[in-house]
């Protein structure tokens, strides 16, 4: 299939590569991007945005990205910490009292952003009924226990972490989070990256399903095992109480939804411009970026199950994993969403790549399309 689109000469074989991407036939839409030094070098797409083949993929299509909004809701707080709003070694009850319930009282914020604080899921009853409601999150997070004393563990926050960061937006900002990071990081630099979607958008969101047959890394495969089988494992209960499913991305209520952590839609520049706006110096110091991009934590992640390292709200560069690598520098960081999409940055070599997806894959870190194009991307630099 041919792509629609630009591609700097040199990177022609990434082209190639995406335009190979279609010879699947499950293979519905997808975006890439990819900026150096700010420019853009490839800014690509292809296929159809609807289920049924009708409505064709076009730049401004919008994709569900899932957690790869992690880092602007990580970088918001930051931001905060520079003004003095915030501080990462203070504890998060500090800011919110009702926090320290259950154990939780010297909980950091550094260990909530680096996925160490002990908090990582909610236990049973199921959540997913009442999910869209942050008012009610935030009364089962205050009295939600540890799973493990803080610091002392590794386990992603799948969805906790949006609740805990966002709130602590709204306690010393007072605005929504989404808001806040709209009105200090998107709408500035025009990235075309959705916190909850304005309903006069909606048009544009391209539909989100599974492919057959796509296995994923043993990891994946060992983490999905344990999701069918084992309801009260701690992993369980982190992706799906409640879920973050291809199933619900067709309803409107997910694309309105407002939690910075777990729920985005954007398109592949949207995606690559803001690490490029990162790196050239926005949003916050090089002090503070410095600090958000160096490894704080690493280890066996229990919700994962497989070898992690974390930043403040990024994922880290793991080239000892050749299914978890960007294929590129070892100071790459950013990070991924369910099902494909990924958005990093190599600051090395100043590349922002943004890589959007409609078919679902099973691999639970970076999958192999995206792989595949940025190890191209790294060869022609």
């Amino acid at each position: 299939m041919k792509a629609q689109g630009m591609c700097a000469k040199p990177f022609e074989a990434v082209k190639q590569a995406f335009e190979d991407m279609f010879d699947d036939p499950q293979e519905r839409g997808a975006g890439l991007c990819v900026q150096v030094g700010g420019e853009m070098v490839v800014d690509l797409w292809a296929g159809m945005a609807d289920q049924e083949g009708t409505r064709p993929w076009t730049r401004d299509t919008l994709a569900n990205t899932f957690c790869v909004v992690k880092p602007y809701v990580a970088v918001a707080v930051l931001m905060l910490v520079e003004e003095g709003k915030l501080e990462l070694d203070a504890p998060v009850a500090r800011y919110w009292p009702e926090f320290a319930q259950n154990g939780k009282a010297k909980v950091t914020l550094r260990q909530v952003m680096n996925h160490t604080a002990g908090l990582p899921a909610l236990r049973a009853p199921d959540h997913n009924a009442m999910m869209y409601d942050w008012e009610h999150m935030l009364r089962v997070l205050e009295a939600e226990p540890l799973w493990w004393e803080p610091g002392t563990d590794l386990g992603y926050g799948t969805t906790t972490f949006g609740w805990i960061l966002g709130e602590l937006i709204r306690r010393v900002d007072g605005r929504d989070p989404c808001a806040f990071i709209h009105e200090k990081i998107l709408d500035p630099h025009d990235l075309d990256v959705h916190l909850g979607v304005d309903e006069k958008h909606f048009h544009r969101i391209a539909r989100f399903d599974s492919a057959i047959g796509r296995v994923g890394d043993p990891y994946s495969q060992a983490l999905r095992t344990v999701l069918k089988s084992e309801p009260a494992h701690i992993a369980t209960f982190a992706f799906t109480n409640p879920g973050m499913v291809p199933r619900r991305t067709s309803d409107p209520r997910w694309w309105a939804y407002r939690q910075p952590a777990v729920c985005g839609h954007g398109t592949a520049h949207g995606l690559a411009g803001f690490y490029s706006a990162l790196l050239a110096g926005n949003f916050i110091g090089r002090e503070l970026l410095s600090e958000f991009t160096r490894e704080h934590s690493h280890g066996m992640d229990r919700v994962w199950m497989r070898p992690m390292r974390y930043g403040l709200g990024c994922m880290l560069e793991q080239q000892v994993d050749p299914t978890a690598s960007h294929a590129m520098g070892p100071d790459t960081f950013g990070h991924i969403g369910l099902g494909g999409p990924i958005s990093f940055a190599d600051p090395e070599r100043h590349v922002s790549f943004g890589f959007v997806t409609t078919t679902s894959g099973s691999h639970t870190m970076i999958d192999p399309r995206p792989g595949l194009l940025s190890s191209l991307v790294y060869a022609a630099l």
